[in-house]
């Protein structure tokens, strides 16, 4: 059911930018392969079965957290929520439209209130974005601007009850940036930088405050003059202002730069994470965004999400690309290390404490205990 929903999404995202990389996701995260954990001591995440693949992981405190994805059956693909109460996790029902859909992106803010972000129409071929909103009772559906001929959102982002945002891309023919605000009303398309005539997409979205927010992904380059062919994919960050979303310079080594993930815990220290064909790993420190070693162990690895506590607490996940082996990365405050942790290919990743922080991806959630994880 993995392969058709992969070739459902792949028929959505009919560029070849988003192909090359679902591709090498596919290969890498088929729910069997991602459920595969080490025989040890049940943790407090062996409490849900999924029958699907989370994407995205939010936590609003110890007792309230949050992952999505997408279930796999033979009548389409659909929303998948599941809900940590402090004690364990439980799939809470949630909308999904008669044409198919599948969330993948999550934001908390209390256990009142919170945001999934995603894509509807998969099961017709096309697509449109889609937002769901907890209002501590159940997911309902609000409506979200949808360019024609359609739009996809990946990231979401929330600070207060009056202000998150959403990230993605627009669909071809010239597929653009998508990026909206909610302004305690409504959601609201607001302009953003495009910076290449094709193939740009936002895979994260991370808020400081009203006047600070960050947008990552990349993008196809303009073609050579010399060859008439473009280079690899380069990386995309964007940053909010308060007034208005400008690209901001980011290292894109050796050429060729994906970036997935984004997180901030002030306006001089941000992370983002990605791929150039080893684990990609970039540090705003208030000037300039520079790249910082990631560990040789985890030399052909993706990284897919990152979650900041400090600026000497971080956490960053993925997957290798040979191998089925796990990349949890951590962040002492003078580099990373890899963390040893149960078989699993990781999406997103969640931090509250020293003490507590979790992991998703596939079939499987991890949990952080402040000295393994589980």
């Amino acid at each position: 059911m993995h392969s058709q929903y992969a070739a459902r999404r792949a028929g959505v995202i009919a560029i070849t930018l988003l192909l090359a990389i679902a591709s090498a996701a596919a290969l890498a995260v088929t729910p069997a392969a991602a459920g595969q954990a080490r025989p040890g001591p049940a943790g407090p995440a062996a409490s849900v079965t999924i029958n699907g693949s989370l994407n995205a992981v939010a936590a609003a405190s110890a007792a309230s957290a949050w992952a999505v994805g997408e279930r796999f059956n033979p009548r389409g693909t659909s929303t998948l929520t599941v809900r940590w109460n402090g004690t364990a996790w439980k799939q809470v029902p949630s909308f999904t439209p008669p044409s198919g859909a599948a969330l993948d992106g999550v934001a908390a803010l209390s256990a009142r209130s919170a945001w999934a972000v995603g894509t509807a129409n998969f099961d017709r071929g096309t697509a449109s974005t889609l937002i769901l909103r907890w209002n501590l009772t159940a997911w309902k559906r609000v409506p979200s601007p949808n360019p024609a001929p359609g739009g996809m959102l990946h990231g979401a982002a929330v600070i207060s009850a009056r202000s998150a945002w959403a990230v993605g891309e627009t669909l071809s023919p010239r597929v653009s940036t998508l990026i909206l605000r909610w302004n305690g009303t409504s959601w609201k398309r607001v302009p953003s930088p495009t910076p290449s005539p094709c193939c740009v997409t936002l895979r994260g979205v991370a808020v400081v405050s009203a006047r600070d927010a960050w947008a990552v992904g990349f993008t196809r380059p303009p073609r050579t003059p010399a060859t008439g062919a473009a280079s690899g994919y380069v990386s995309v960050i964007l940053h909010w202002n308060g007034t208005a979303w400008k690209r901001v310079p980011s290292p894109t080594p050796g050429g060729f730069a994906n970036l997935w993930g984004v997180a901030a815990t002030s306006a001089r220290d941000a992370w983002a994470v990605g791929w150039d064909g080893r684990p990609l790993i970039l540090h705003w420190n208030g000037a300039a965004w520079t790249q910082v070693p990631s560990p040789a162990v985890a030399s052909d690895g993706i990284l897919r999400g990152v979650a900041a506590l400090s600026a000497r607490s971080a956490w960053a996940v993925g997957y290798p690309l040979s191998s089925r082996a796990t990349l949890i990365l951590r962040w002492n405050g003078t580099r990373w290390k890899l963390v040893p942790a149960p078989m699993a290919s990781l999406f997103g990743v969640a931090a509250l404490s020293a003490t507590r922080a979790w992991a998703v991806g596939g079939s499987l959630i991890l949990s952080w205990n402040g000295i393994r994880w589980k």
